[in-house]
């Protein structure tokens, strides 16, 4: 819990630094351009066909009855556009984050080991681009499909606290976990760090997506929200990549950390000291017990 402490306040304060803030802002300018291009092309298509989708389908049209139902007689006008923003939500912020792990997340744990505690950390190459693209890919698919699995139930008050963060944390420990060990660790001493810190690391993804669900949360219930889609979703955006530079110095503090301690435990396991002592408690017991 120390080492959490100590690193959770080295990252916030790394991230007020003005190169994390234009690593920050970088991401969030390529992949807003990016997404207002295709939100402007698809906006009213899309619209037409959840529309008709809603209305016409079995699954979906009771919701459009019980919202008139319980008094929300123009539920018809804005139902489909919630939807839309609802589906909308993670598909980019699942886009950012990978666009983070691919594009900043290098420059910000070389920006790390430059500080004098890991300065002299041996690079080993554990990972490569092409494990990176793949695992990324992997986890990404697979956090997309929970998502819209648990899309539904985000509205019930309990889970809509609980889904996001956990969905966010396990994604955000898988991608920042593997991006900031593969140049510095072996796939062996990786393997070993993600098997005795899982707990932690997802404890640690957790509270970040924490953070990355308040803007979430402040996209799916407002109808300012609903009605400023696009500016909103900039300002949102931003927020998201700053948490996303957060949370890769939290984890690159943390794990450069563990691998440092690692690699002192295993060469005092195997130093000369230790081999000599274990042979002689071996072969003659009784040096050691006196």
């Amino acid at each position: 819990m120390g080492e959490v402490i100590r690193s959770l306040g080295l990252a916030l304060v790394g991230t007020m630094h003005p190169k994390m803030l234009w690593l920050s802002f970088r991401p969030f300018l390529i992949v807003s351009i990016f997404w207002g291009c295709v939100i402007w092309l698809i906006w009213s298509p899309a619209l037409e066909i959840l529309r008709t989708f809603l209305t016409g389908s079995i699954f979906t049209s009771w919701i459009q009855s019980a919202l008139e139902m319980v008094g929300f007689d123009g539920a018809r006008a804005w139902i489909a556009p919630l939807f839309l923003v609802m589906l909308l939500i993670p598909v980019i912020a699942i886009s950012l984050l990978v666009f983070i792990a691919f594009s900043t997340v290098p420059a910000v744990v070389q920006s790390v080991v430059k500080q004098g505690a890991y300065k002299d950390l041996q690079r080993l190459h554990g990972g490569s681009f092409i494990g990176s693209f793949f695992y990324t890919l992997w986890s990404s698919l697979i956090c997309l499909a929970l998502v819209f699995l648990t899309l539904p139930v985000w509205w019930i008050p309990p889970l809509v606290a609980i889904f996001p963060p956990l969905l966010w944390g396990w994604l955000t420990m898988r991608l920042m976990s593997y991006d900031v060990l593969a140049n510095h660790a072996s796939a062996e001493e990786r393997n070993q760090l993600l098997e005795t810190h899982r707990w932690t690391l997802l404890g640690m993804g957790v509270v970040a997506g924490m953070f990355g669900a308040v803007p979430t949360f402040f996209w799916a219930t407002s109808a300012l929200a609903l009605v400023l889609f696009p500016f909103v979703s900039f300002v949102a955006l931003w927020i998201y990549s700053l948490i996303f530079i957060f949370s890769a110095l939290w984890f690159s503090h943390y794990l450069l950390n563990a691998l440092k301690q690692l690699r002192e435990q295993t060469k005092t396991i195997d130093s000369p000291t230790t081999l000599i002592a274990d042979r002689t408690s071996t072969t003659n017991p009784g040096v050691i017990d006196g």
